[in-house]
């Protein structure tokens, strides 16, 4: 019995590492109660004592045996105890494991019905939605309802994981049942054989005491050594657990910030968005400001240029005039007038050039003078020190200009000298300096200061930089003695802290006597280095000097510059050490520029007191222009003298450019057709006032009385300039604006274009030479070839006198008067006299019934003014009445007005210019008939408005009806002079009846016109809900579709509770169905469905109107005829010359048919195309080909169709065959379609321009790959967009495209990849500004659906004789419709079975963690299962079959293996479990619970022992539980039952027995127990297996509480005999 009990002991080994429950996790772990056995030391101690007592006894007396045995037995009572007090243990924690085990599967359960519960209540929750047809709120249960879906399954493995912990543990708990009812057995017998040997030890006790005491100090040992390994097992295990446990909070804080940061961020996505929203509104709302402003501006500016046209040419008719009758004047004097006004011309220009070249020489000498006197001092400044090498190799400033001088005496022309003039702005002189060519020493501050690159640096800033006794190194080397600061020990010390921090990198702050130092530790000199008018590819340097701010030693560090400006920007900085207080160093910087742009950054230093930075900026070259002064005023000239003045132009920029000076009015020497655009592109935003202000200024001196003189100089120089502008500008039409009769009085210098170059200047002389007295004044203007500078303006005024008593504006310009309306204006008269003159004032007796001044008579005082009233009232007799004063054709009237004065014979006159218009306004035609409108539609008819007058008139038609509109502007307006206004008169009836109006038309000086009109208005029976439809831009072949709906709401025949469909005052329609149909025009790419219904009262029908245009059949065909028919005409003109030598009579013959082809191609009409077009056979590539061509040069289509929609009374279905309705012609309904075809942007190339892609049947898990051409065929370059595709979906876009250039193709690359067995299709949008190209993607996903034969995926081989093997087939079928390469691998035999080689044995882990599938191996190294065919193909439907071998080469019952069936190399489709076992007799015992580990050890048993344990007949345990579940005690249960199955193998060996037979003994104390087995005994024949079926109730003494614990023996007889000890262990449940 202690053999047996010995051999179940090491079963409660998976007791090891029990899993328990975690709440939070929802995981099983170890838990940290773990069940560990004592160590078996004594018992081993105790069996080899045993083993070699017979040796004992041959050389020690029985005494001494007698003591041996003796201290043995109390060393195993001792350790009986202990084991005994350790299970006890076990079992109490045990039970606490299983109460906590069982609460964790009830919670279990619970989270389970609460999970269902809530699935239940979302899919009622998606079927309502589903209903409601809310697809949002479907997929965001259907994603719930999948995680709750998730949330269960992982619940159920919980729950399947905790159900089989539970049962290890209650087997485990079994198990030490049992092991401590074995121990109280071997405890009594011990007490027992104490008692015996109790009077044996008190008679031997003296002389083992001293054996007792080494037995004693061992057993000490060995339980110290026990303890401390049992300590060192609970502390690693109680830091495993609170290591684990830290973890999962550090994961659960990890996922709590992950949360709360991801939260955060998506607040700040949307906050962001928001903005973006808001700025893009605010942008869109200033650009839609924007484009009014301008749109109201070119408004304007084109009504100012009408009105210029029309006075440039009034005005330009009254010089002609005014110029021939000058002529006439001189030729009546017998002159020569032409010869007269040359001579005249020639003179002014003579003394204007004298004056000028005057001038010109007077500033040349003080500018030379200026240069002498500065070149004098600055060489005797050169004198005190030495001159560079450098500036001794070329000739000084002194030689430059006196050769200069020389040059100018000799006549000859001078160059322009190349070095500066600098002004002594400080109390000492400069040095000069002259620019390097790779300097940037900016000159932009001093226009006289030019950059010339022969020129070098003669003299630096400071003296003594660059003399041969300068260093760059001055810092002194560390191991050098440095002279100190200070003469004391204390400034040493604190020179020697300083260095050390400094050289730690230490930056702290700086207190000197108390004060700390705060700010900028160094001041840089300049503040800004900057480096303007820069080349690029050219270097630059300069200098900078940092001064130490601080109180006391410094140290400075160079610590770079900023990112961007590191490719361009080099600092080399000497480091200077310790700088006091005040001191100074020097900073090179180098600048070469690679680009053309404006850069800004700063250099970064670190002092000890921090850091700072000095500001660099680098600046291209640029234009600087500016004028001296803005106003020129020569103050009072008499008439005939003649004076000048210069204005200055300078650039102060490092750019010149070219400009021009004109005056004002040539500005508007432009094109006609682009004026506006021309004034309005011309001024940047910021310049926006500025030009508004420009046009005011011209506008109103434009229209100033001021005569046009073509006389004067300017004036015929301004002529020729604009003949020559017109004439190089080809077909451009130029207005030119004539200048006014003060230009001649005031004009510009000879030359008036030029070059500036940078940092010059250029002045300009302006002379005035009065001709009629008055004030002058002229306005100029400098423009400039570069559109970066802006235009510079001038003015210049001056005032010539004459007589004591004068007009300051003889000219009184009325403008544009009407008839019948009062006009004044005031007369203001000057005098220089010094006494009181009396003033009559006198009008010509032709227009004195028209024109009045007030008073007639007055006296004005001394140097004083005097205003007279003028009053000016034009009748219709003005033409008769004026004479010769009123010209009938211009309308322009010329009064001349007289004053005279006291005591003088020559009066001073003026005149009154004024230029009379009607006021009468025109409407056409004078009545409108509109006829037959039905009250849903509006009819519009075109009205014309002409305005007879020269004025611009304001007009309203003014008490509309509301059934009328006027549009535009509602009928309001303003008509330029002689215009011809378009306007839309729009009537839409508001009831069935005959309308008759009038309209009224108002002018602003309330005169009226008026307008009659007429029409019938009808109320059809049907409407429609829209009449019409303005389809968006729709590329060929692309569909646009809209919906309306048609109408039927007559429903009574009451007049009185609605309107009454009738025509007029006809009789009313009759309630009913009513049909409709609409008649669409042939051959146009609309579409309506239905086009012909009936809509019965009250109801309405829907339809669908659809716009695809295409190219028509008959456009392609025809197109691609005359391709063919120009190829083959080549080919054969080819063929013609390339076969000179075949047959005379062929060739002729082929000439004859290409010239009868061409004759007859060129005179055939269209119906001959037409015939042959007929008969013409085209083949289906050729017409895709010609449609391509087609769709490419499609250059885009606007077509409007109007459809109309008859109405007739009845239902469609009640005429007889294809009798028409009767409809009324007037109850027509109309519906608009504005329909746009454009040409698409983008269009496939490949696949004959098919947008479909199908990808065919595709295999699961497998890519197919179709590449599509695209093309841009726009004119511009295109940003590509794509469409998001489903990111679980088959299809992906493998290179999309970023942008797609004119003319350009690309190849899309496109793969499908099915995950599962769908027909899948997706659209892919190619997006661009034209427009949208819509791929669509189809392709079907076909599963590698293989069906095994095997049920479960185990294949059971059964039991082997060792060294035998046995076959069994299976068989695989390819159910999909694609064929299948299938390959066959054993796990064992795979790759990864060597990492799972290199890990710990799996009998060493408890059964959870074992997860090998290959079992036991043959030692030959031969693998146990084979299988054939390894690979293959299988054909849509095919079956495959298989044969498994199992061939063992020794006894174990776990040989297993794992099949692997691979498609394609890479998908595993089955796994397929090979079990069996091997025997080396005959027969075997299967069922059962497991006692020992599926693995076989490492160790092989040799044969030897084999027989020898074959010999003792081991007794082999079999463990069977018994579960009798009882849930109600009333209600009897069905017993508990197992099977153990009893076989025989079949072999081939010769054996003397072929059967095996069975029995089991003790079956009445099994019988007493409650256990019933059937059969108890029997035979089993070769190949075939029993049942032994075991039941058991539990007896009426059974208790509860304490589980049942038998044995009973079973015996195998075949070759061999075997004894098997059965263990039926019972107990009773309360719950599954």
């Amino acid at each position: 019995m202690e053999e047996g009990f010995a051999s179940l002991f090491p079963q409660v080994e998976p007791l090891d590492n029990d899993p328990c429950v975690e709440d939070e996790e929802d995981e099983l772990e170890d838990p940290e109660l773990k069940v560990e056995f004592p160590p078996q030391e004594a018992e081993n101690l105790a069996d080899s004592g045993g083993s070699c007592s017979p040796k004992k006894e041959q050389k020690t007396s029985a005494d001494r045996w007698k003591k041996i045995a003796s201290v043995q037995d109390r060393i195993q009572a001792a350790h009986l105890q202990m084991d005994m007090r350790y299970l006890d243990k076990l079992r109490k924690d045990k039970d606490v494991f299983l109460q906590k085990t069982r609460e964790e599967l009830r919670a279990c359960r619970q989270r389970m019905a609460l999970l269902t519960t809530q699935q239940e209540s979302v899919a009622a929750e998606e079927a309502a939605e589903r209903e409601a047809n809310n697809m949002a709120a479907v997929g965001r249960l259907r994603a719930k309802s999948r995680c709750l879906c998730t949330e269960l399954e992982n619940e159920r493995s919980l729950l399947s994981k905790i159900r089989a912990v539970l049962r290890e543990n209650e087997s485990a708990m079994w198990h030490v049942a049992i092991r401590e009812g074995q121990l109280e057995a071997m405890q009594k017998s011990i007490r027992e054989e104490e008692v015996e040997a109790a009077g044996r030890r008190l008679q031997v006790q003296g002389a083992e005491q001293l054996r007792k005491e080494k037995e004693k100090e061992a057993w000490g040992k060995a339980e110290r050594n026990r303890l401390l390994r049992v300590r060192k097992t609970m502390h690693l295990q109680k830091e495993h657990g609170l290591r684990h446990q830290k973890l999962v909070e550090d994961a659960r804080k990890n996922h709590r910030a992950a949360v709360k940061f991801l939260k955060a961020s998506l607040g700040r996505v949307r906050e962001q968005e928001q903005e973006r929203e808001l700025e893009a509104r605010k942008l869109r709302r200033s650009r839609m400001d924007a484009v009014l402003a301008l749109k109201t501006s070119i408004t304007a500016n084109r009504e100012t240029l009408r009105k210029f046209q029309a006075w440039g040419q009034a005005k330009a008719e009254l010089a002609e005039r005014k110029a021939q009758a000058e002529k006439q004047a001189i030729l009546a004097q017998g002159g020569d007038a032409f010869k007269h006004l040359f001579h005249q011309r020639r003179r002014q220009e003579l003394e204007a050039q004298k004056r000028a070249f005057e001038e010109e020489q007077k500033l040349r000498k003080c500018e030379i003078v200026s240069r002498i006197l500065k070149e004098e001092a600055e060489e005797s400044g050169r004198k005190r020190q030495p001159s560079p090498a450098k500036a001794t190799a070329g000739p000084t400033l002194r030689d430059k200009t006196w050769g200069y001088l020389a040059d100018l005496s000799e006549g000859k022309t001078p160059a322009t000298p190349c070095y500066p003039v600098e002004k002594d702005h400080a109390s000492h002189s400069e040095h000069p300096r002259l620019v390097k060519a790779m300097s940037s020493e900016s000159i932009r501050e001093d226009p006289g200061i030019l950059n010339q690159e022969d020129e070098t640096l003669d003299e630096p800033e400071i003296p003594g930089l660059w003399t041969e006794d300068y260093k760059s190194q001055q810092v002194p080397r560390e191991d050098v003695d440095r002279k100190p600061v200070g003469g004391t020990k204390m400034e040493k010390d604190i020179l020697a802290r300083t260095m050390e921090q400094l050289r730690s990198g230490v930056v702290h702050k700086q207190v000197v006597s108390g004060r700390e130092f705060k700010g900028r530790p160094f001041n840089s000199k300049p503040k800004l280095i900057h480096f303007k008018d820069f080349d690029v590819g050219k270097v630059y340097k300069k200098k900078m000097t940092l001064i130490n701010a601080t109180y006391t030693i410094n140290y400075c560090k160079l610590e770079g510059v900023d990112e961007h400006l590191r490719d361009f920007i080099h600092v080399n900085f000497d480091p200077p050490g310790p700088m006091s207080a005040g001191m100074s160093c020097e900073v090179l910087v180098t600048f070469k520029p690679m680009i053309d742009k404006d850069l800004e950054g700063s250099i970064s230093f670190l002092a000890q007191t921090g850091r700072f930075s000095v500001p660099l900026k680098c600046s291209t070259k640029q234009c600087s222009l500016s004028l001296d002064k803005e106003l020129i005023d020569f103050g009072s000239y008499v008439v005939g003298e003649t004076t000048s003045r210069t204005i200055t132009l300078t650039n102060t920029g490092g750019l010149g450019t070219r400009f021009k000076f004109l005056p004002a009015s040539d500005f508007y020497e432009m094109d006609v057709s682009p004026s506006v655009m021309r004034i309005s592109s011309v001024f940047t935003y910021e310049d926006k006032a500025f030009s508004e202000r420009i046009v005011t200024s011209v506008s109103e001196q434009q229209m100033d009385g001021n005569e046009s003189s073509l006389v004067d100089v300017p004036g015929q120089r301004g002529q020729d300039e604009s003949h020559a502008s017109g004439s190089d500008g080809g077909a451009t039409t130029i207005m030119t604006i004539l200048p006014n009769e003060d230009q001649s009085e005031i004009w510009l210098g000879e030359t008036t274009e030029g070059e500036i170059g940078p940092f010059s200047s250029f002045k300009m002389p302006v002379i005035f030479s009065p001709v009629t007295p008055g004030a002058v004044q002229t306005r100029f203007m400098v423009t400039f070839k570069n559109l970066q500078c802006p235009t510079l303006h001038f003015r210049v005024t001056g005032m010539a006198l004459d007589v004591p008593v004068w007009v300051p504006k003889p000219n009184v310009d009325l403008k544009i008067c009407m008839y019948d309306r009062l006009y004044q204006d005031s007369i203001l008269v000057h005098t220089r006299s010094k006494v009181a003159l009396r003033l009559t004032f006198e009008v010509c007796k032709e227009l004195r019934g028209h024109i009045e001044l007030l008073p007639k008579t007055g006296y004005i005082q001394a140097l004083s003014s005097y205003s007279v009233q003028l009053k000016f009232l034009p009748r219709h007799t003005l033409a008769e009445d004026a004479g010769k004063y009123f010209d009938k054709e211009s309308r322009v009237l010329e009064a001349p007005m007289i004053i005279r004065v006291a005591d003088q014979i020559r009066p001073v006159g003026f005149t009154v210019h004024a230029v009379v218009t009607t006021s009468d306004l025109e409407l056409s035609p004078s009545e409108v008939n509109f006829g037959y409108c039905t009250i849903y539609e509006a009819i519009r008819t075109p009205l014309i408005l002409y305005n007879h007058s020269l004025l611009p008139q304001e007009f309203g038609f003014v008490g509309l009806p509301k059934f009328v509109d006027i549009q535009p502007n509602d009928g309001f307006g303003t008509i330029l002079p002689l215009e011809s206004l378009e306007l839309d008169l729009i009537f839409q009836p508001t009831k069935a009846r005959k309308y008759s109006f009038e309209l009224v038309c108002k002018s602003e000086i309330n005169r009226c016109f008026t307008l009659t009109c007429r029409a019938v208005g009808v109320h059809p029976p049907l409407e429609l809900s829209h009449y019409q439809i303005k389809f968006a831009a729709t590329a060929l072949y692309d569909t646009s579709v809209a919906t309306l709906y048609v109408i039927n709401s007559h429903l009574s025949m009451n007049s009185l509770t609605h309107c009454v469909p009738h025509i007029g005052s006809e009789d009313p329609c009759p309630v009913g169905p009513t049909s409709f149909e609409f008649l669409l025009p042939p051959d146009s790419p609309i579409t309506i469905s239905p086009s012909v219904g009936t809509v019965l009262p009250g109801k309405k029908c829907l339809v669908q109107v659809a716009f695809q245009p295409m190219l028509t059949r008959k456009l392609i065909r025809q197109h691609a005829f005359q391709t063919l028919t120009k190829d083959g005409e080549f080919k054969l003109f080819r063929k013609g010359m390339a076969t000179p030598r075949r047959d005379q009579q062929r060739q002729s013959l082929a000439v004859t048919r290409l010239q009868n082809r061409d004759r007859q191609f060129r005179a055939s009409t269209s119906q001959t195309l037409e015939l042959q077009m007929q008969d013409f056979k085209l083949s289906a590539s050729e017409y895709q080909a010609a449609q391509a061509s087609l769709t490419r040069s499609f250059p885009g289509k606007f077509d409007q169709f109007v459809v109309p929609c008859v109405v007739a009374s009845g239902d469609i279905q009640d005429r007889k065959g294809t009798e028409p309705l009767s409809f009324s012609p007037h109850n027509t309904l109309y519906l608009e379609l504005w329909c746009p075809a454009v040409a698409p942007a983008i269009v496939v190339t490949s696949d004959k321009g098919k947008t479909i892609s199908n990808f065919g049947d595709v295999a699961v898990g497998h890519r197919s790959i179709k590449k599509v051409s695209i093309q841009n065929i726009s004119s511009e370059d295109l940003t590509l967009d794509f469409s998001v595709l489903n990111p679980n979906g088959p299809f992906v876009l493998l290179n999309p495209i970023s942008q797609l250039t004119a003319g350009e193709t690309q190849v899309l690359v496109l793969s499908f990849s099915p995950r599962e067995s769908v027909l899948a299709q997706e659209t892919l949008d190619i997006i661009t500004k034209r427009g949208t190209l819509s791929l669509t993607l189809v392709g079907t996903g076909v599963a590698s659906e293989i069906t095994c034969s095997i049920e479960g995926n185990v294949l059971n081989m059964g039991y082997v004789i060792a060294r035998e093997s046995v076959s069994s087939s299976f068989k695989l079928q390819n159910n999909s419709s694609l064929p299948i390469k299938f390959s066959m691998q054993l796990h064992s035999l795979s790759s990864a079975r060597r990492e799972e080689q290199q890990q710990l044995p799996q009998f060493l882990s408890s059964p959870a963690q074992r997860t090998d599938v290959v079992g036991t191996q043959n030692h030959s190294g031969q693998s146990v299962f084979s299988v054939v065919p390894v690979e293959g193909v299988m054909d849509p439907g095919a079956v495959q079959d298989f044969t498994v071998t199992f061939s063992p080469d020794h006894e174990s019952l776990y040989f297993s293996d794992q099949l692997q069936v691979l498609l394609f190399e890479k998908k595993i489709s089955q796994q397929i479990l090979l079990k069996g076992a091997a025997r080396e007799h005959m027969m075997f015992v299967e069922g059962g619970d497991p006692l020992d580990v599926p693995v076989e050890s490492l160790t092989v048993i040799p044969a030897g022992d084999l027989e020898r344990r074959e010999e003792a007949e081991e007794l082999k345990p079999i463990l069977v539980t018994l579960d009798y579940v009882q849930l109600d005690a009333d209600i009897p249960s069905p017993p508990a039952t197992r099977e153990l199955q009893v076989g025989c193998i079949r072999t081939t060996q010769l054996s003397p027995k072929k059967t095996v037979e069975f029995s089991m003994d003790s079956i009445a104390s099994l019988q007493h127990k409650g256990f019933t087995i059937e059969p108890p005994r029997g035979s089993v024949e070769r190949g075939q297996t029993k049942t032994i079926s075991i039941s058991w109730t539990p007896p009426a003494d059974f208790d509860p509480d304490h589980p049942l614990m038998v044995s009973a023996l079973l015996q195998l007889k075949g070759d061999v005999k075997e004894t098997y000890k059965v263990f039926f262990v019972s107990q009773v449940l309360t719950s599954p």
